[in-house]
């Protein structure tokens, strides 16, 4: 198993509620570092159809083979049960006693704010970190791991990206698009998805995108609702701060994962992805995921937006954080230019005394300082 930074958190949040739930999209690791982090609580998949029925015919039953907790997989299959979980909680209030995990993030949010507030915490598991893959890191090129992406399936196993691209594209359609929403055609949500992946590091233009899959709006909101759900893509939205400048008001749309996305736009191999039209929209896509998958590691939630003004200023990232807002500007090129600088100054002007610790990531390999820029290597993010 590849250690995962979320651990530690696991462990901090079992002390104190005694409920921990870990989410998350499919194949991201959550089973087995919920089972490597709690070995000695028994373990239940409640995607077994059995285990599923016992469940949801006999609640108090089947909870009363675990006093002393469980681990309970995929709990967004039967939410019936947290109910009884509340109860079963309040009777028994020591820390740690159950661990939910499950891949349908709204379903399961929602379940544990209604019936299991105040009793249990959160921690949302992402694909793995660079930070995590560090050996493979110094062994790869930047164009491999925008082509690989880093579902752990691919550091563990020998398998080419593409036939796991495949297949999980193909499990996603069939399982999570007919639990989250009532699709009638699974090739017209493929296409979706693909015109998605299309515009990862792009502002949302959602009236557009529903025109070019043959869609309505409303369709084509429902449908990035359940890609959001299962951690798919994410939204990222603008920075609400307006320094005197006209500010867009719509999200950024990025991908979870940037190795995903290139299957979907049919890039297979590092060396087609060296020479797309799409590399520096990836890049950036790996790069805002790397300081989302920190925050969520940390139990946290997201800080990040991007920023820009109607005249087409843009900052990629900008982090909101106790010394102030951190602007980060990504650049997939290997050489850093004085150009890179420019929009930084500008938003470091607008800013004033809120701005702090310019960054650029790049794609190249070394980290410096340029008048009083961190220039950070993708490999140290």
């Amino acid at each position: 198993m590849i250690p995962r930074r979320a651990a530690a958190t696991l462990r901090r949040l079992a002390r104190g509620f005694p409920i921990v739930a870990l989410t998350g999209p499919r194949q991201s690791g959550k089973t087995t570092l919920a089972r490597a982090t709690f070995p000695r609580k028994p373990y239940v998949s409640l995607e077994d159809p059995d285990e599923r029925r016992f469940a949801l015919e006999d609640p108090r039953g089947f909870l009363d083979r675990f006093r002393r907790g469980a681990v309970l997989d995929e709990a967004q299959r039967t939410p019936e049960l947290f109910s009884y979980l509340q109860t079963e909680v309040d009777r028994d209030r020591r820390p740690g006693r159950f661990v939910l995990t499950g891949s349908q993030n709204l379903g399961l949010m929602a379940t544990l704010s209604q019936s299991l507030a105040g009793r249990s915490a959160m921690v949302q598991l992402l694909p793995l970190a660079l930070s995590e893959v560090r050996g493979e890191a110094r062994a790869s090129g930047i164009d491999d791991f925008l082509v690989r992406g880093l579902y752990p399936a691919l550091y563990d196993r020998k398998l080419r990206p593409a036939d796991w691209h495949a297949g999980y594209l193909a499990t996603y359609v069939e399982r999570d698009v007919s639990q989250l929403a009532n699709v009638q055609d699974l090739r017209l949500f493929e296409r979706f998805v693909r015109l998605c992946a299309a515009r990862s590091g792009q502002l949302l233009n959602l009236s557009a995108l529903a025109s070019d899959c043959g869609i309505s709006d409303v369709s084509a909101r429902r449908w990035l609702s359940v890609l959001e759900a299962s951690y798919i893509v994410h939204l990222l939205p603008p920075h609400h701060r307006n320094f005197g400048k006209r500010l867009v008001k719509s999200p950024k749309l990025c991908f979870v994962d940037a190795g995903l996305a290139a299957f979907l736009l049919g890039i297979h191999t590092p060396s087609q992805m060296s020479v797309h039209a799409s590399r520096p929209a990836l890049f950036e896509t790996l790069v805002a995921a790397e300081f989302l998958k920190a925050r969520f590691n940390d139990g946290l939630p997201s800080n990040l937006y991007f920023w820009r003004n109607n005249i087409g200023i843009e900052i990629d990232l900008v982090l909101e954080q106790a010394s102030g807002l951190v602007p980060i500007e990504i650049k997939s090129g290997r050489t850093p230019s004085a150009d890179w600088l420019r929009n930084l100054r500008l938003w470091m002007a607008y800013a004033g005394k809120t701005a702090s610790a310019p960054q650029i990531v790049y794609g190249g390999e070394e980290d410096y300082r340029r008048s009083g820029v961190r220039i950070r290597s993708w490999r140290g993010i």
